[in-house]
């Protein structure tokens, strides 16, 4: 059988390809470990002044002389604005991608597919403009008030006067901006389930809610896992609409004891603070040492998202990486 010869084909074309690859994949391993080392360097002096306590502690006080720093309430308050975004925002987005996948009609499919994904390009202080002026007025009328009236002397979750800037319109808004990217990514994986699946149930004389029950789901669940763990990531990180919704409380005051009481997280404390750090400050050491303790937090989500979109990939054949 004759040989083709490709041109181009030499051992020095192949050299040349293995190192410039190698470079491309090197480089955003080489990026992550600058960053991890800048963010440790320049915050080395408050983990010197304060060690554990600025992970354990809560005062934050900024004046010269007499400073200390705790970012405990952030961290809480990360958690906190993510994980009531993600109680609202992943039962929305599965419900979208199912509607997507399965029952939408074709001409309506594509169409609705593409203002998802325009959704998940809108900029994050746009969210936060729309949630300070517009939504805000509805959340604190419509959900706040009649909740704190009802409850707020019996439930400590509902107490405080609700103003409309505090962790919970900060979580809903987050919410509403994660949905498109969860469903985005749980849309694909239900594609991506063979066609032999749903026939053999439907062939069982299964309903459609029963087709989702025992097919789909199960055949995609740690993809939508992965694809919830990505909209952690981004609930994590979000720091411009927070910023503006959030109320941006410092201190013991920034614990999140209530959903209508004003808090802070991270990404806020940073964005608030940092022009007014001078540089070389202890206070610029603690606003980096808080973006060091993000950075790891969001590295961990991502890994996390990463090794179980790529079981799904190993496991079952046809799924995509989201």
């Amino acid at each position: 059988m004759e040989t083709v010869k490709l041109k181009g084909g030499s051992p020095i074309f192949d050299k040349i390809f293995k190192i410039g690859v190698t470079i491309a994949g090197t480089y955003v391993l080489a990026i992550i470990v600058l960053i991890v080392i800048q963010l440790t360097t320049n915050s080395y002096q408050i983990w010197a002044q304060e060690g554990v306590s600025f992970l354990t502690g809560s005062d934050w006080n900024a004046v010269e002389g007499s400073e200390s720093y705790g970012a405990a309430p952030y961290i809480a308050g990360t958690f906190v604005t993510a994980g009531i975004a993600m109680l609202i925002g992943v039962p929305i987005s599965i419900g979208i991608a199912m509607f997507l996948s399965e029952l939408a009609p074709k001409f309506l499919r594509s169409v609705l597919s593409f203002v998802v994904e325009l959704l998940a390009a809108v900029p994050s202080i746009i969210y936060g403009l729309w949630g300070m002026f517009v939504f805000r007025d509805y959340i604190r009328d419509w959900i706040e008030t009649p909740l704190n009236s009802a409850l707020g002397n019996n439930v400590i979750l509902f107490s405080g006067t609700p103003f409309g800037l505090d962790i919970f319109t900060a979580s809903v808004v987050l919410a509403i901006m994660i949905i498109p990217t969860i469903a985005s990514i749980s849309r694909e994986i239900m594609i991506a389930v063979p066609s032999s699946q749903r026939e053999a149930a439907f062939m069982l004389g299964a309903t459609k809610w029963e087709v989702f029950k025992m097919a789909v789901i199960p055949y995609s669940k740690s993809g939508l896992i992965g694809a919830s763990i990505l909209g952690l990531g981004r609930a994590v990180g979000e720091t411009m609409a927070i910023t503006l919704l959030i109320g941006n409380a410092t201190g013991q005051s920034a614990f999140p004891s209530s959903l209508f009481a004003p808090g802070q997280t991270l990404s806020s404390i940073i964005a608030n603070e940092f022009p007014e750090a001078a540089n070389g400050s202890l206070h610029m050491a603690a606003l980096i040492g808080c973006g060091l303790i993000l950075f790891v937090i969001a590295i961990t989500i991502n890994i996390v998202a990463q090794f179980l979109v790529s079981k799904v990939l190993k496991t079952h054949q046809g799924a995509v990486l989201a």
